[in-house]
């Protein structure tokens, strides 16, 4: 009998298991809307927990040297580095480690962890209101209640990222496949919604430049772009169902930008076309375009191979446009006082909270069910009610004594962009040296732990020294 033809053994994969690993975040069909509605306000109260606890140190980090003597200039910069390490390193345990073990090795005790929070949270603001000689006249500006709801978001963004190819993370607390809600189905509208809110629009800066427009959008494109080489080089595990075979959330955004700078409109009028739009969209939605969106059957051109990724954008730069609108209107479209401002806000935000809460079940039930991919009506409201829920929350801080953002917050916000693109790159790495659906729990939660630390030290050096996570 002759001996079998042994043939020439291809290259071998950089990404092995990556089947497999697309496998294991796809047909997921998410969780309860009130378990997002519970886990979200435990995060906030975990913030608000690390307001009361106090001992915000010195945010005075600057340059240093220009007012000191030459031989004291190493002993006086190391006291303020020591201060600033201690001040986040008890940032990150209250702040991060939160955002770790919540949706990990506790997530099936989110309503118990709940009540547990909000009675530390009663106790040490009772603390703290009975020993502070703190007056509460001095309220911050709005715009520091936005920029911590800003980092939080993109935190449990950078953490959900790599988390989702663990067993620790739970399966509904990864993206939907077609219909659903879920903890990482927030990120995506979550970042267009909090760009939103403070964009130039919604202070009432209007770009009418189309050079600009592309300007301003080519960096996202060459990650867009940049993206597409690295997973195509390495065989990294791309969930084509998410926005198709060669689009990604950068493409998105950079559209989104692009759209809302060529349309330009006042922000007052801005909620009036994003309302028209989504409606419109949501209509050709219901009318069969949703059926072509969520079958597998792909055509050859640019457009049928990257549908999911192209239709929803008309989902995005409607939600965006709406939270314009309602930035204008909440934060940048008065003249009251801070007190007044503070107060007239917090009340509009819960308002609307509950309202997009009430319009997203009632969508949800007699419309169509909230849908990621698709970026439809129901999802953009969910999207809507759960970040204003997390936003008024956040602007409890007004009710605590002392500074009402903290020292790692400070630093994420100066770099949100930044911290995205290295938690993604890390996210790689990570991916390509661990077969991370076979890690067990204990040194899942370890790597998380690492991944989030090296971020956050990374970030906070960064702000220390003045440097910015960009390149353009």
């Amino acid at each position: 009998m002759e001996n079998p033809v042994i043939k020439p053994l291809s290259s071998p994969s950089l990404n092995p298991n990556k089947l497999l690993k697309e496998q294991f975040v796809s047909n997921l069909n998410g969780c309860s809307m009130f378990e997002i509605f519970v886990l979200t306000s435990m995060l906030s109260v975990a913030i608000l927990i690390r307001r009361c606890i106090g001992f915000h140190g010195t945010t005075n980090h600057g340059d240093t040297d220009s007012s000191l003597k030459k031989n004291d200039d190493a002993i006086v910069a190391t006291k303020k580095w020591s201060s600033y390490m201690v001040t986040t390193a008890v940032d990150f345990v209250f702040v991060v480690i939160p955002l770790i073990i919540f949706p990990t090795v506790l997530a099936d005790w989110t309503y118990i962890n709940a009540i547990l929070l909000l009675t530390v949270l009663l106790l040490c603001f009772t603390y703290r209101r009975c020993v502070s000689s703190v007056s509460l006249e001095g309220v911050q500006p709005v715009r520091t209640y936005i920029s911590s709801y800003r980092v939080t978001m993109m935190l449990v963004t950078c953490f959900c990222i790599l988390a989702v190819d663990f067993n620790i993370f739970p399966r509904r607390y990864a993206k939907t496949e077609t219909y659903g809600t879920s903890v990482m189905d927030l990120g995506v509208g979550a970042y267009v919604l909090a760009n939103s809110l403070v964009s130039r629009q919604a202070r009432g800066i209007m770009k009418t430049s189309l050079r600009n427009a592309l300007q301003s959008a080519s960096p996202l494109l060459f990650l867009g772009f940049a993206r597409i080489a690295f997973t195509s080089g390495v065989d990294y595990q791309v969930h084509v169902g998410e926005y198709g075979v060669h689009w990604n959330f950068f493409f998105t955004l950079a559209a989104v930008s692009i759209l809302t700078s060529v349309v330009n409109i006042p922000p007052n009028y801005c909620g009036i076309l994003g309302s028209l739009i989504l409606i419109g969209y949501q209509v050709f939605l219901v009318r069969g375009l949703n059926l072509y969106l969520l079958s597998e059957e792909r055509g050859s051109d640019i457009i049928s191979q990257n549908k999911e990724g192209i239709y929803s954008i008309f989902g995005y730069w409607g939600l965006y446009l709406v939270g314009v609108q309602l930035g204008n209107f909440l934060f940048f479209g008065n003249h009251f006082s801070a007190t007044i401002t503070n107060n007239w806000s917090r009340i509009r935000v819960w308002i609307l909270a509950i309202l997009f809460w009430l319009l997203t079940l009632f969508l949800n039930q007699y419309v169509e069910k909230a849908s990621r991919r698709m970026c439809n009506l129901a999802y953009v409201t969910y999207v809507l009610a759960a970040n204003l829920q997390f936003l008024a929350m956040a602007m409890l801080a007004d009710y605590i004594p002392g500074p009402k953002i903290s020292i790692l917050e400070e630093a994420f916000s100066k770099n949100l962009l930044g911290t995205f693109l290295l938690a993604n790159l890390m996210t790689g790495l990570v991916n390509l040296s661990i077969d991370t659906i076979y890690v067990s729990p204990l040194p899942a939660l370890i790597i998380l732990s690492i991944y989030s630390l090296i971020l956050s030290v990374a970030v906070v050096i960064a702000d220390f020294y003045g440097l910015k996570l960009k390149f353009w």
